[in-house]
């Protein structure tokens, strides 16, 4: 060691055993900047539910479907989604989710026969509801 460390040393420690710091002088230094452990939670699975509020409607009379979203931001907007041949097909149908975290939305359909419908909320989707257009 160099004698002006040595020096400097010597001249800390005494200065701090006349302070009244003899522990502190010779404690085992902290780490101020240590990373305290983060204790992480699981975010809620999103999902959502889906009831029509009719099981047979005329070519282009207008129905409901309303449910529930939970762990999906209020304000997100919710679409409706056909499916039609083996591809869901989103429909110009959209509500936002409410605070309550319910939705309700209306739609039209024109496709004779059963359709498979279910609600989309960015990856999250609802199980299928049918309903019968006559």
């Amino acid at each position: 060691m160099n004698r002006a460390l040595r020096y400097a040393t010597v001249g800390v420690i005494a200065v701090s055993l006349s302070a009244g710091g003899s522990a502190a002088a010779f404690a085992a230094p902290q780490d101020l900047h240590a990373a305290k452990p983060v204790v992480a939670t699981a975010p809620a699975a999103a999902s959502l539910t889906a009831k029509a509020s009719v099981n047979s409607v005329k070519a282009w009379q207008e129905f409901r479907i309303s449910g529930a979203a939970k762990g999906i931001t209020a304000g997100t907007k919710v679409t409706v989604q056909q499916k039609q041949g083996t591809k869901w097909v989103s429909l110009p149908a959209q509500s936002p989710v409410a605070k309550s975290g319910a939705y309700s939305v209306r739609v039209k359909l024109g496709i004779k026969g059963v359709n498979q419908l279910r609600i989309a909320a960015a990856r999250t989707v609802s199980p299928v509801v049918s309903v019968t257009v006559r």
